[in-house]
């Protein structure tokens, strides 16, 4: 297998070990946002939330990381020191997802929320734009190892999380889960952070504040990248909706156990895992846009699907098809980006990227908790599928086919 990959990529195994250690860190950093989605309907039950109200706390989240794209980018291109903001991200994540465990009402989550969302788009840039730098040819396969860290942290999470739940409260499970991370963050320092500081100092840290805004500048006015942020917003905003949506269905619709919820939410990963490096690896191979494509029409119809199926077998086997097209997409969308985009802004073009995402994915958790009230959660699944029509086809229409490399 290791074989295979090496032909396919060009890259030796021992120079790859770079990229699986910072996707041990997105493992981090979706393990506390995977801990949280599980938490969520027992987090609504105990404190006596409305579905809108509990989409109001995800919402927070992601209005937090919209915040925090004001000034990551910015950090990174201008500052350098990737390996250190990721670490500090970790640590900020792990601090929250402790605290958290020591509330006993909605508006003490509220702020530690805040913090998770930070962690989350603090990461990012930092991450992603050092991987980009590092493997400059094998970008798409590169970022795919990286989302294979977060449908890692995706897939074992939630069922710590619901196993834990049947001898913890709520609060305990979250303190718990906050340990693991504080770990990655230490490896993390310890193993990439020395040679990160000295490429830092041998680039001259970075850009310029008059070099970076022009730069900034340059890509608000660039129109591929603005097309793909939009398509990337749509797409995250289905995804937001599917990870708070559907725990809240399994909960109280089908009225699962805390394992079965967990091993459902599984299930969604497992394919992402799966298909990632595929699709990273096709992407570099035969263009970002027709992989993009192929992978969101695959999602919709799944989408679609969900409402039609009945019986929680069913449903879990659409779900798993959904997360592999669903999950599979994320690097080929990343390593997009960072072809539209200088190699001095790649901190920036990505949060850029998660910065759309994270602002018209912050409206769907309350605007879907209103119609969950209304009309019941399956209405909210036709939504969904609507989001991501909306995806493809600004995806279809995409001027910019991403490279092929020759």
């Amino acid at each position: 297998m290791t074989s295979i990959i090496e032909r396919l990529t060009g890259l030796q195994g021992k120079g790859q070990g770079p990229a699986f250690l910072v996707a041990s860190g997105h493992a981090a950093t979706h393990w506390i946002i995977g801990t949280f989605y599980v938490l969520l309907p027992y987090i609504t039950a105990e404190l006596g939330l409305t579905y809108a109200q509990a989409g109001g706390l995800v919402s927070v989240f992601h209005a937090a990381a919209f915040a925090a794209n004001a000034g990551s980018g910015a950090v990174v291109d201008i500052r350098g020191r990737r390996v250190l903001v990721q670490s500090a991200a970790l640590v900020a994540g792990a601090a929250s997802l402790m605290a958290m465990g020591l509330a006993d009402r909605a508006l003490w989550l509220i702020p530690l929320v805040v913090l998770i969302g930070v962690t989350n788009n603090l990461w990012h840039p930092a991450a992603i734009s050092y991987l980009s730098k590092r493997y400059p040819g094998n970008r798409g396969y590169a970022l795919s190892i990286h989302t294979l860290g977060a449908s890692l942290g995706d897939v074992v999470a939630p069922v710590a999380a619901g196993a834990a739940l049947l001898w913890l409260s709520w609060q305990g499970v979250s303190s718990l889960m906050s340990l693991p991370v504080f770990g990655v963050a230490a490896l993390l320092l310890l193993t990439l952070n020395a040679l990160d500081r000295e490429e830092s100092r041998g680039a001259g840290a970075g850009s310029g504040l008059g070099e970076y805004f022009r730069g900034v500048a340059a890509l608000v006015r660039n129109r591929a990248v603005i097309g793909l942020c939009a398509m990337a917003g749509f797409r995250s905003m289905t995804q937001s909706g599917l990870l708070v949506f559907l725990p809240l269905y399994l909960a109280d619709v089908l009225k699962v156990s805390p394992v079965v919820l967990g091993v459902a939410l599984m299930s969604m990963q497992l394919g992402g895992m799966i298909a990632g490096p595929v699709a990273g690896v096709a992407s570099d191979r035969i263009g970002r846009q027709p992989v993009t494509f192929l992978c969101l029409s695959a999602a919709t119809v799944m989408i679609a699907a969900l409402t039609f199926v009945e019986g929680i077998v069913a449903f879990v086997a659409v779900v798993s098809v959904l997360g592999l097209a669903l999950f599979a997409v994320r690097p080929v969308i990343h390593s997009w980006a960072l072809d539209l985009a200088p190699g001095n802004m790649s901190g920036s073009v990505v949060s850029l990227l998660f910065g759309t995402q994270s602002a018209l994915s912050a409206l769907v958790p309350v605007l879907g908790g209103l119609i969950a009230d209304q009309w019941g959660l399956r209405s909210v699944f036709y939504v969904l599928a609507a989001t991501m029509l909306i995806a493809n086809v600004l995806v279809y229409f995409q001027a910019h086919k991403g490279r092929a490399p020759g």
